[in-house]
This record gives C-alpha cells, structure tokens and sequence, in this order.
C-alpha cells in the first residue's frame, strides 16, 4: 500500500478532479444533444463500454502524462527546493520505473479507445492527442505560453468525449461546434490561469535556470493580471456556451453555476496578492476542484430537466 500510494502521489491522482467532471459534462450533453436528420428524433446510445472507455482514457492519458512530467524534470525538480522532495529527486521511485510506468499508461490509453468501436476516431486520434499531452512538459524550456498548452491539453477531453459519443455524425450540425467548443475553451482559459496562479511560486527559480513561463518572464504582478485575463475568458466562455448550449440541454441551473464560478474565480484571485503567495495551494486545489464539480453537476442536471 505505501508503494501504491507512492504512485498514486507520482501522478497526483487526486488532480483528476480538475479534467474528469469536464469530460463527463461532455459526455451528458453529447447523449442529450439530437443526432442530425433523424426522423423520429434520436440521441446517441449510451452504451456502458463508452463509459468506462472515458474513465479509462481519462485516468490513463493523464497518468501517462504527469509520470512523463516528473521524468522529464526530474533534475530541475532536484535543483527547486520547492520540488526537491518528490518522487524521484527523493529516491522514493527510480527514474527507469517512471519511464516504463508511462509507456505502459500510454499504450493503456491506446488500447483503451478500442472500447469505442465501431467508432475509430478515437483510435486514430490517441496518439496525437498523448504527444500533445506529453509536450507539455517540454514547453517551458523554449515558450512561457506553457500554461496555455497546458489548457489545451486538457481541453483536448471535452472535445475528444464528444467525437467518441457522437461518431460519425460528429460536425453534423452547429451545436457540434459551439458545444463542445466553447466548453474547450473555458477549459483551456480556466487551466492556464491557475497553472500560471501556481506557477508564481516558482517565478525566481525559473527565471534563474532559463525556464520559460509568465511569471519568470512578466514578474509575479504581472503574472497575477494575466491570469486575471484568462479567468476573464473562461467566464466569456462559459456564458456563450450556455447561450448555445440550449439545444444539448443547457439552461437556468448551468447558467446559476456560470454566476458562481465567477464568484469562486474571484474569491481565488483575492486569496494570493504579489506579497502574498501562502495560499496558493487553496487557491489551487479547493477552489478549483469545486468550480469543476458545480459545472458538471449543474449541466448534468439541466441535460436530465
């Protein structure tokens, strides 16, 4: 058990709270939105092999990842006090097991999308969509819009979820774009403007060793206005998708929810100041994971209303 926690905390599993509730929001509204020139109306099957192919695809691809993550930076971890202490730097776990523990998620998430059958567009799409996640993680040696790529990457799951429920008539009609776009997009903006919030911890390290991200480039003041600016966006975004969203089932709860994650987002700016970087970690995990959660909860309710 402690080895597995180990693992568990190589990958911080409990992080999947941040992605996961998206894709499953992706999904309920994916199976409540019509399929196109169907007389009678019809929605897609709901077939219990698409569901645990999202979790497993979910689970693995992000595992895959934050394992490569920690590989790849394994040494700058070991050189930042703030890092020094995690998995490998430490010797808790070799470098070569986390190396083989990442090809083993990556060829899972391959695999994995086989359960979508007779859809193969999930199939086709896994191995870009798990370079782009895994280049991440290179991104700050050579761009500070690490943190956007960042959100993309885990925009990537509301999109991918939707082409794997919706198959071949994927971009079929307007609400395939609008959908599943907007919602990508508040993701992307929400993620990178928290990852740049965290980031700020770091903004002297980074700028000392090279390393490219808004902080070491813009100072932690400015840092701070950008990711004011991305959470500004994602708000945006969350409102036009509960203005396009109506036909897949959006209404009066998710817009409720879209009002309360701009009252969290701005609770969490007010909880870190340039002279005051202790609660990041709040900032970070709790207020985060319930803004993930109230938008799933509320559009899953809205798509059963």
């Amino acid at each position: 058990m402690a080895k597995l926690n180990d693992w568990l905390g190589l990958i911080r599993f409990s992080h999947t709270i941040f992605a996961l509730p998206f894709a499953i929001l992706a999904a309920f509204l994916a199976w409540a939105t019509p399929l196109p020139e169907t007389s009678p109306v019809t929605y897609p099957q709901i077939r219990v092999q698409d569901i645990v192919g999202i979790l497993l695809c979910m689970v693995l691809a992000r595992s895959a990842a934050m394992a490569f993550n920690r590989w790849v930076d394994r040494r700058i971890d070991a050189a930042n006090p703030r890092t020094a202490t995690r998995h490998i730097p430490a010797g808790t776990l070799s470098a070569p097991a986390v190396l083989a523990f990442t090809i083993s998620c990556g060829v899972g998430f391959i695999v994995s999308t086989l359960l979508f059958l007779p859809n193969r567009l999930p199939l086709f799409a896994s191995v870009p969509v798990l370079l782009f996640l895994c280049g991440y993680s290179l991104a700050k040696r050579f761009t500070s819009s690490a943190h956007l790529w960042l959100g993309i990457a885990l925009s990537l799951s509301p999109i991918c979820v939707w082409a794997a429920i919706r198959g071949e008539f994927v971009l079929q009609q307007p609400s395939d774009f609008w959908v599943p776009g907007w919602l990508a997009v508040a993701v992307a903006f929400w993620v990178a403007g928290f990852d740049i919030i965290y980031s700020c911890q770091d903004a002297e390290f980074d700028a000392a060793e090279g390393l490219h991200s808004v902080p070491s480039r813009r100072g932690v003041s400015g840092a701070l206005r950008v990711a004011a600016v991305s959470h500004v966006a994602m708000i945006l975004a969350l409102g036009l998708l509960a203005w396009t969203g109506g036909s897949s089932g959006l209404g009066l709860v998710f817009l409720i929810a879209v009002m309360l994650t701009a009252a969290l987002v701005i609770y969490q700016h007010r909880l870190v100041s340039p002279s005051d970087l202790s609660r990041v970690n709040q900032a970070f995990f709790h207020t985060n994971a319930i803004v993930s959660l109230i938008l799933m909860t509320a559009g899953v309710i809205d798509c059963f209303i």
